[in-house]
């Protein structure tokens, strides 16, 4: 028997504001390249938002867990791919990966939160 989570959400409380999915320039899986890659996520409310176990999803499965962060009232942040020697801030996370997440072409970023409930998806290109 399959369970579905209800999830009954009127506007998302957070939401995915930003995509830059194709890295300007060359790609070359230098930390400059694979950091222009980046999800911007937004708090639309007046109040912060603990993304504790929030995960950020693409299409092919790939994935980022968040840890014990709170986002400030109307606030965003960004994931991007790799750190280099770089370290997580209050703009910026990074995903620690050496090869790119988001495909150029077309792809889609889910958010969901710690219950699974997709809160935003954001969608670019045509699927082949």
């Amino acid at each position: 028997m399959l369970f579905l989570r209800e999830c009954h959400q009127q506007r998302p409380r957070v939401e995915i504001s930003r995509v830059q999915a194709d890295s300007p320039g060359r790609e070359d899986r230098s930390n400059r390249s694979l950091n222009a890659e980046w999800v911007e996520v937004t708090n639309t409310t007046r109040d912060a938002v603990n993304l504790r176990c929030w995960a950020l999803r693409d299409r092919d499965g790939n994935h980022y867990r968040f840890d014990n962060l709170r986002i400030g009232s109307r606030a965003a942040i960004r994931i991007r791919i790799h750190t280099g020697n770089g370290r997580d801030t209050r703009t910026d996370l990074f995903q620690d990966r050496r090869d790119y997440v988001w495909d150029n072409g077309s792809d889609t970023a889910t958010l969901r939160d710690d219950r699974g409930c997709t809160v935003d998806t954001e969608s670019w290109g045509c699927r082949r």
